[in-house]
Formats: C-alpha cells, structure tokens, sequence
C-alpha cells in the first residue's frame, strides 16, 4: 500500500510527538481507572501506534485506549475476578485477545457499514453514561479517598463521605490540575494554544506533589487532623523494566457466562465507537479522504487481539487524539507510529520519571474528560432535535448507570424502534431498504419508499455511494416515505461534506410533520 511506503515526513514526526506528549498521562489514567496496571494502557498504545500502522485503515487517526471503554474494562476485571484483582486482570486480557478475534471476523464480513447506522441518540447516551460513570469514581480518587461501593449510583451516593474525610494534599493535586483543565481553554495567548494542557498538568502537579512530599511516605497534620501520604497510592507505578511488564492472558473462565458477556462488549462498543472515531475524523480531514471502514476494523481487530497477548486494555481509534493529531499537522499514518514510538522510548528509557505523576492528576484529566462526553451541551443538542430523541438519550444513559453499557443500548435500541412503529412505520418494513433509482444525463434521484429509519439506512447509504462516481447530483426523495428519522437524516447531511464531486440534495419532506424546527428532526405522516 502506498501509505506504507511513503517516508515519515517532518509534519508527521511533530504531530506524533505532541500526541505522544496527550497521550502519556491519558493512557496511564484510563489503564489505572479500568483497575489494570498503569503500563497496560501504554503498552496499548504502543501496539497501535507501531503495529496498526502498518495494516492499513484510517491515516489520521491514533489508535490507543479510551475512556469509553474504562467502564467495560474495569467491569471484566472485577466481574471476572471477584475479590482478587490479578487474576481477573489476567482473565480480561483473555477476553480480550478473543474479542479481537471478533473485531477481526466483523471487519471480514464489513460490519463497517452497520455500525454506521447507530443511533446517534443511543450513541450520545452511551457516551453520556460513560462520562457520568467516569466521573463518579475518579471523584474519589481526586479527593485521596477510596470508596466502598464500585457501581455507578452507589459511588455518587458516597461522595459527600468522601468530601467530608478527604485528603488535603491528595486533593490539592487533584484540583490544581482540574483548573488547569478546565482553564486553559479560556486562555487567549498563543502558548495555551499550542501547548497541551495535559502537559502543562503534569508540568505545574509533578513538581507541587514532590514540594508536598508524595515521594516519601508518611503522616501528616492538616487542621489539626493526621493524614497520610504514602506512593504506592497515590503515584503511577510502573514496571523499571518494560518486558517485565509483559502478561498473558488466562483462559481458563473464557467460556463462563461472564466472559461472553464481556466478549460481546468488548467487540461491539469497541467497534461501534471506533468506528464512529473514525467517521468523525474523515470529516475533519483537510484533504476529505474517506477511511475504508472495514479495513481500519481489521487493523483495530488485529492489534487488540495483539495487545491483550502481552497484557494490554482494548484500543479503538481515539477521537481526542485523533484531532490533535490532525490540528498538528499530521499527514499520514506516520504520525500514529510516531506517537507509539516516543512512548516506547519513555516507558523504556525513563520511567523512573513517570513514577513521580501523581494519580489525582490524572484523575483531574478523566474528570474533565469525562464533562465532555455528560456536557450539558448534549443534552441541549438532542432536545433540539426532538422530544423522542431526548427520551431515547436518557433512556440508553439511565438503563446503562443501573446495569451495564450492553443492556442500556439495547434497551435505547428498542425504544427508538418502538417510537418509529408508533409514527407508522410498518414493523415488517423496518428492516427492509426500498429505493427505486431513475436515472438522468448527470443525476440520479433516489425514492425511498416506506420508513427510512436507522435500521434500514445501510442500503440507502450503499444506493448514494454508487452512484456518487458517476453523476453530479443525487436527488433523495422521501416523498413517499412515512417515516424518516434523525438519524437518517444526520447520517446523509454528514454524507453530503464528505462528497467532493457530487451534489447531495434530500427533499420530499414538505408534506411530513416535523419533532422541532431543526432540519434534521425526525419527520413522519399518518397513512
């Protein structure tokens, strides 16, 4: 391919370094917050920033772990583990390497395309969820304390405990790199603009944690009250030699119900969310270079299954990364090898340095991670598309807080469907794409004929990318269709920018009532 022949160039080699510079405290933070040793997160990011390379796949984007997946990671850990954290760690990465197995056989028969049709409702609830989870356990470790509850609602529920027997010092840390965080952004000068915060977190909290005494252990008086201080829990700690590092994986519960469960998760929400990574970073390509989906799956596949053999958590195409990635200037998949090769070379050569971070550091990162998948702004964006859209949000994003991520997009799943049928989709059409194409000199205009919803959306998409090549205009009618959702709509209105050469116009919908005002609310008519 010739995307692995072209040489590095300067652009790419600078991109990859200030990724690497992102990538560093966040890979450490998501491997600690999913209840694995810090250094699987960098050995993860490794194997995709070297390895992924070389497969294929999206050029922009960086493959490493996600906070989305903290949620399912630590919820193998300590499913499979029970009391002992180890072993469940152990059985994880089992878990792992066959749900990369998986990924591998989804890319094979291109479920790149349907992963394309998720809800976006369900999609931000998910998210939601995750940002919310997130948030609700390393509240806990940014105050120094360590809770008694592990679910969601109980971790909320013991925040005011934890805020009341916090750890001043711990807690210092830990808020001083939430201001940096949250503060930055609003910075005018050029230096914020062009310096990571992340970096400037570990370069204002690295040294404040040492004048504080992190590194030594031992007691202290705040207030006339004795706190303690000790490294071993509140510093990274990592291995001094990277190959002792290396684990691998137990398959001796792989077949138990728990596993499978996670297997599913794993693969699914890891793909799902990979992809749609993928998807959002085409449309911020400068050059607009369509990804093959499919391809970037298998590359994904391949490393997770790769990553788990030697003790790494999941990797999917990142989007925080893979923006800055793109802000940098990065032009090809270089730059995703880069960032892998400057955390080899840390992990390796200095990781006595990277000991001395502190966790309430990396916890004030997660955190404001975190308030970017559950912002408010969320909220707001899916009311504005409808008042059934907000309901299947909150739906995914509650079902998910009281169970697990794998039943709360089901269940958001089913009652978008469930909405569709009551606007008068026929349920035995649902599944069924029925487009009649007539064709023109220079355009082809496409009728839908019956619901065009999520979950037939594939066969109308596969209809407009064939057509694209050959004519300057397509023209999607949904004059005769009863019911047209959201996400049909968002999905063709992100469609039409990737298209450089033709012109995607949708209309037909004059006579359909509408959830709001915004163009892609959801429209439906009565027969």
């Amino acid at each position: 391919m010739r995307q692995n022949t072209t040489p590095p160039s300067k652009s790419d080699i600078t991109a990859g370094f200030l990724v690497f510079l992102i990538a560093l405290p966040l890979c450490l933070g998501i491997a600690g917050a999913s209840g694995v040793p810090p250094v699987a997160g960098i050995l993860t990011a490794i194997v995709g920033g070297l390895l992924t390379k070389f497969l294929g796949g999206s050029r922009l984007t960086i493959k490493g772990p996600a906070a989305g997946l903290i949620v399912i990671v630590l919820g193998a850990v300590t499913d499979l583990g029970g009391n002992d954290l180890v072993a469940g760690y152990h059985r994880m990465l089992a878990v792992g390497v066959v749900a990369g197995v998986i990924q591998i056989v989804l890319a094979l028969v291109r479920f790149g395309a349907l992963a394309e049709a998720m809800p976006a409702s369900v999609v931000r609830g998910m998210l939601a969820a995750i940002g919310v989870i997130i948030m609700s356990k390393q509240a806990h470790v940014l105050l120094g304390v360590k809770p008694e509850g592990k679910e969601p609602v109980h971790l909320i529920q013991e925040l005011p405990h934890s805020f009341a027997h916090l750890n001043p010092y711990v807690t210092l840390v830990g808020v001083v790199a939430l201001v940096i965080m949250f503060g930055m952004p609003f910075i005018k000068a050029m230096w914020a603009k062009s310096i990571p915060s992340q970096l400037v977190v570990l370069a204002v909290t690295v040294p404040l944690a040492m004048l504080l005494g992190f590194h030594d252990k031992h007691d202290y008086l705040f207030s006339g009250a004795s706190y303690n201080l000790d490294p071993a829990k509140f510093l990274v700690k990592l291995p001094l030699n990277i190959l002792s590092a290396i684990t691998f994986p137990d398959f001796s519960q792989i077949l138990s119900a728990t596993s499978i469960k996670y297997i599913i998760m794993f693969s699914i929400v890891g793909s799902i969310e990979s992809l749609l990574t993928v998807s959002a970073v085409d449309a911020l390509d400068p050059e607009r270079k369509s990804s093959d989906l499919n391809k970037d799956l298998l590359a994904t596949g391949i490393g997770n299954m790769i990553a788990a053999w030697i003790g790494g958590i999941p990797m999917i195409s990142e989007v925080v990364r893979s923006r800055s990635n793109i802000d940098n200037g990065a032009k090809t998949s270089w730059a995703n090898f880069a960032h892998g090769a400057f955390l080899l070379l840390a992990v390796a050569l200095i990781p006595g340095v990277l000991m001395k971070i502190p966790l309430a550091a990396l916890a004030g990162m997660l955190i404001f991670t975190g308030t970017r998948l559950a912002h408010v702004n969320e909220l707001k964006h899916v009311l504005n598309v409808g008042r059934e859209q907000l309901a299947v949000f909150l739906v995914t994003m509650i079902v998910t807080l009281l169970s697990d991520l794998l039943i709360g997009v089901a269940a958001g799943l089913v009652l978008d469907v469930t909405i569709h049928c009551a606007n008068g989709a026929p349920p035995g059409k649902m599944w069924k794409t029925i487009v009649e194409e007539h064709h023109g000199e220079d355009e082809v205009k496409l009728c839908v004929h019956g619901p065009g919803v999520f979950t037939n959306y594939i066969g109308l998409a596969k209809a407009i990318r064939e057509n694209a090549p050959k004519v300057t205009r397509i023209y999607v009618d949904f004059s005769e269709a009863c019911v047209v959702d959201h996400t049909v709509l968002a999905k063709l209105d992100a469609l039409k920018a990737s298209l450089v050469e033709t012109d995607l116009v949708v209309g037909g919908l004059d006579a359909h009532k509408s959830s709001t005002h915004a163009p892609t609310s959801s429209k439906w008519k009565r027969a």
